[in-house]
């Protein structure tokens, strides 16, 4: 039995899954590119594999109308805006996801930006490399006002780790009876807005960003789509957004605007890339697929 993967990054850290996998007499097919694969590399990857340890790549209709031996998709990672449902549904194709895998790393990596930015860690660090000593006045977790837009498994770890730094926390999820209101309200009152909520539905639209207090934090490790990126652009030109960080782009890799802001973090999709938490995933995406694949 051949299993290809998709994920990119698959073993680097860990090749516990890999040999779970292989102990069981699968031939296990590695991504041969080390980057997010095209359609047609897909496509190409797939060709005898009845399973998929997928990452990112487009699994649309196109994809799967081509890998008729396909007979499981184990996702490792939570989100699966990359799958075409109906299509997979309807080739009785099965799938899963590791949703409590990534909890941890994304909630850490969350706060570790804010602190980083807080502290202006990022700041103080370029001018000593360029022999300037100069103090810089932060701010404090403490009494801080985070909103948590999407109240999951991360973004309940995240009000966890926050509460133990003295942080105000409150949520906004509209999928959640008790924390679907007062959305404008809340932005209103914000030092800090957190983004964790699924799909790729605009919540920060340009007039959203009109309703937040001049000078916001804005942190996304969640989907770039949630967020209007020229009205983030203007936001941080304007003052109004004072620092962002972001994790997850609309088009990855990315290129765009923030990348010549002084204001804006980028890091290129990492927060659940520590050795834990990708081995984590990885053995729950395996165990997943051999139970999907009745072996």
């Amino acid at each position: 039995m051949k299993v290809a993967v998709g994920a990119s990054s698959f073993s680097q850290s860990s090749d516990k899954a890999l040999r779970l996998l292989e102990d069981k007499g699968i031939e296990v097919v590695k991504n041969p590119y080390g980057r997010k694969l095209t359609v047609e590399e897909t496509i190409r990857h797939l060709q005898g594999a009845e399973g998929l340890l997928a990452g990112l790549e487009l699994l649309n209709d196109e994809v799967l109308s081509k890998a008729p031996s396909l007979k499981a998709i184990a996702r490792i990672g939570v989100g699966m805006d990359n799958v075409d449902m109906e299509a997979v549904k309807r080739r009785r194709i099965a799938l899963s996801n590791t949703p409590d895998a990534p909890t941890e790393a994304v909630a850490e990596m969350t706060v570790a930006a804010l602190l980083t930015i807080a502290h202006k860690l990022i700041q103080c660090n370029e001018e000593m490399h360029c022999h300037i000593w100069k103090k810089q006045i932060g701010f404090s977790l403490k009494n801080l006002n985070v909103l948590l837009i999407g109240y999951g498994r991360i973004g309940k770890r995240v009000e966890q780790m926050l509460n133990v730094f003295g942080s105000h926390v409150t949520a906004y999820d509209e999928y959640l009876a008790g924390y679907d209101t007062d959305f404008g309200q809340k932005l209103a009152q914000a030092d800090v807005v957190s983004l964790h909520a699924s799909g790729n539905k605009e919540i920060l639209s340009p007039e959203r960003f009109g309703q937040m207090k001049h000078g916001v934090v804005v942190l996304n490790s969640a989907r770039g789509g949630l967020i209007n990126e020229q009205a983030l652009v203007d936001a941080l030109e304007n003052g109004t957004v004072s620092y962002f960080w972001g994790d997850v782009f609309w088009r990855e890799p990315y290129e765009g605007k923030l990348q010549d802001m002084e204001n804006a973090i980028l890091t290129p999709h990492i927060a659940t890339y520590n050795s834990y938490c990708r081995e984590k995933m990885e053995m729950e995406a395996a165990e997943n697929l051999l139970r999907d694949l009745g072996i």
